[in-house]
């Protein structure tokens, strides 16, 4: 069972990078929650595959910087 979902961390990491995506937009697509993808790609994924986790951090601290305009733009 443990290896399902040290797969899954790989396999989200991956869609993040390829689709440069947000954390929520990767949830819905495997249909998991917020938090079950950021604990995957923010803990397990460093423990796994460290050069892997940092491609996913630069997108992740990326739209973290940029939240605040896209929260802008929904609202408009």
């Amino acid at each position: 069972m443990k290896g399902i979902v040290e797969q899954r961390a790989v396999d989200l990491a991956v869609y993040i990078i390829e689709n440069k995506t947000t954390v929520r937009e990767a949830a819905k697509n495997f249909g998991i929650s917020k938090s079950t993808v950021h604990i995957d790609v923010s803990q397990r994924l460093k423990r796994l595959n460290p050069s892997l986790y940092y491609e996913v951090r630069k997108i992740l601290d990326f739209n973290k910087a940029e939240r605040h305009i896209r929260g802008g733009m929904a609202t408009k």
